[in-house]
């Protein structure tokens, strides 16, 4: 699985997971390494005088550390112990890795923005390492377990994007006056799908082997979700020449946007799956980049 390998992980794991107990004790050591980094930056930021961006890593703190409960009571339920740290056998995926975390404390231009960017980053990176556990895993309760880590992950993802555009929006307030008559015509979701698709062949006859099938599989999953954007979004006609990954990174946003406003319960199922797919679909090809 390319997708996987590459700079969202870094390096592969070490190996599969041997038992639920060993995943629960994973699972909990990760949480628990997130919640401790983001409060040491929150207190960094505090001595800086940087109160902004403390309260941004404080929250992330505080999320990281209801995660880590709730791995507690999952292990509770499941296998009726808290998890064994003395079963974690591998160096978890870092939170920031030390150039990340060197910036957070060093750099003038860090903004809460930039800062949430890089929590998106290592949930992405989270998403990956249990999506990579989950497909090489031979047992079955392994398999379910890691696929529902994954998907926490990316829900992780689309909570964290909505407080990075909700940032960037604070940041980045500028009048429609400055946009070019270009950025004021507007396009669709469908629209920009449709054009990963024609990207995504272009990709295709570059690569060969379980890339070639995996970009397919994408491929043909874009076309099933162009069907289902028609009319959704609003995105300047310029992201048309942009390239896959701003694309799909805009396509993410747009239909966490959609969701975000959306009062209709079965219209907002359908922006929760795109939305799903898209994170996912972004995630791989930012991968695939890298390599």
């Amino acid at each position: 699985m390319p997708f996987l390998r590459t700079s969202l992980l870094g390096a592969e794991p070490a190996g599969v997971l041997k038992s639920l107990d060993e995943l629960f004790a994973l699972a909990h050591a990760m949480e628990q390494e997130a919640a401790n980094k983001y409060d040491s930056l929150a207190q960094d930021m505090r001595g800086q005088g940087k109160d902004d961006l403390a309260e941004v890593f404080a929250r992330l703190a505080a999320a990281e550390r209801e995660h880590v409960d709730s791995v507690a009571q999952w292990s509770q339920s499941h296998r009726g112990k808290s998890p064994d740290p003395a079963l974690v056998r591998w160096e978890p995926p870092e939170t920031l890795p030390p150039e990340a975390a060197a910036e957070v404390k060093t750099s003038r231009l860090m903004t809460p923005y930039r800062a949430l960017a890089m929590a998106v980053r290592n949930e992405e990176r989270a998403f990956a390492f249990w999506s990579y556990l989950a497909a090489y895993s031979d047992d079955a309760d392994i398999k379910k377990a890691s696929e529902a880590m994954a998907k926490e992950e990316l829900g992780h993802v689309a909570t964290l994007r909505k407080e990075r555009r909700r940032a960037y929006h604070h940041e980045h307030d500028r009048s429609s006056a400055e946009a070019s008559s270009e950025h004021l015509r507007q396009i669709d979701a469908r629209r920009l799908e449709l054009r990963m698709v024609a990207q995504l062949d272009d990709m295709q006859q570059r690569q060969s082997g379980p890339a070639a099938v995996r970009i397919q599989a994408i491929r043909q999953q874009a076309i099933e979700m162009a069907e289902a954007a028609a009319g959704l979004g609003s995105f300047p006609a310029s992201m048309e020449r942009k390239g896959p990954l701003e694309i799909a990174e805009a396509l993410v946003d747009g239909y966490l946007d959609g969701a975000e406003r959306s009062s209709d319960a079965t219209h907002l199922e359908s922006l929760q799956v795109l939305a799903e797919r898209a994170i996912a679909r972004l995630a791989w090809l930012r991968s695939l980049a890298a390599e």
